[in-house]
């Protein structure tokens, strides 16, 4: 398994390395380091048209300069290298903790899967306040299990919670309580 992770690394860090080339390559055109209409040019933008046309579209949709781009696609394959690595060391951990629970009997077994349950349940606070700031809504699609999974827990609090102008503290007074309170008490009780 340690094999496998080591060539996820590398393979990211080769994409990375192509989409930075990449992106200093477009770059140099953009900003006629490169003479537009040189054969190295054109064989950059042949090379990076299909990979910066979208993420340019994208940009003229929302008001951005198509011109960032470049750093745009970088950025993009940072990030997302970066978590394609901390997901698949995640589920080679998890998966290390589960074989290691099942051996241990059915006791352990259940221990794990309600401490995954407090995780998720955690994940899902944390997804539905990040989202917040950003104007993502309950009623989005993609962020209905994220309410699913936490309003049985947060509205109790937010009715007992005092308001605090704008701000909904009933996230973080929710975190606090699952994490130092239910969670040792569940898991002291298996």
């Amino acid at each position: 398994m340690l094999l496998v992770l080591t060539v996820l690394r590398y393979g990211v860090f080769a994409l990375v390395a192509l989409a930075a080339l990449s992106a200093l390559g477009a770059m140099a055109v953009q900003s006629r380091a490169l003479s537009p209409f040189g054969r190295t040019a054109r064989t950059i933008r042949r090379l990076t048209d299909p990979a910066l046309k979208p993420i340019e579209r994208r940009l003229l949709r929302t008001g951005g300069n198509p011109q960032s781009a470049p750093w745009w696609m970088l950025g993009v394959a940072v990030l997302g290298g970066i978590l394609v690595i901390t997901g698949a060391e995640w589920v080679v951990r998890e998966t290390g903790v589960l074989v290691a629970a099942a051996q241990g009997g059915g006791r352990s077994l259940l221990y794990v899967l309600v401490d995954w349950s407090f995780g998720l349940i955690n994940l899902a606070l944390i997804v539905r306040v990040v989202g917040s700031w950003f104007g993502i809504g309950r009623w989005t699609t993609w962020m209905k299990p994220f309410y699913y999974l936490t309003e049985w827990f947060l509205a109790p609090l937010r009715r007992m919670l005092p308001t605090v102008g704008p701000l909904d503290i009933s996230p973080l007074v929710a975190w606090l309580v699952l994490g130092w309170l239910i969670k040792p008490f569940v898991l002291g009780l298996l």
